[in-house]
């Protein structure tokens, strides 16, 4: 499988877009529902973050770029953006799952839920990039 890489404005409108991209990629990689469900969940968690602070909801100039390959062992999905370096995997984990949504303090859910989605996330900061890799075995 050979998908082109695609760029998008830094939006919340253009989020949508992604998700296209990595449902069109999990498709051609045979996954089945529930895991091709599962990793667009984590990288439009991912994505959505990045729109949001990195970016301003918009506001700041920038860009997100999503590239998939199939490997012999499953479908690897990088996603790259030029905000502030954010390693997600460091970010704490929702400690209050188990208590009411109105109790609970807000944030860090859809980190958890990337990270829960895929078999691998990795992260790098290079030349002022943020590079999030998923990996999704088959």
């Amino acid at each position: 499988m050979i998908l082109e890489p695609l760029t998008v404005p830094g939006r919340p409108d253009a989020v949508t877009q992604l998700m296209d991209y990595v449902a069109f990629a999990a498709a051609a990689a045979g996954l089945d529902e529930q895991r091709t469900y599962r990793l667009c969940l984590a990288v439009d968690e991912i994505a959505t973050n990045v729109v949001n602070y990195a970016y301003d909801r918009g506001r700041v100039t920038g860009e997100l770029t999503i590239a998939a390959d199939q490997t012999d062992d499953g479908l690897v999905v990088v996603l790259e953006d030029s905000g502030a370096p954010f390693d997600p995997r460091e970010a704490p984990a929702p400690g209050d799952l188990d208590r009411p949504l109105e109790e609970r303090k807000e944030g860090g859910l859809g980190i958890y839920l990337a990270l829960w989605g895929v078999d691998d996330l990795r992260y790098e900061r290079a030349g002022g990039v943020n590079r999030c890799t998923f990996v999704v075995t088959l």
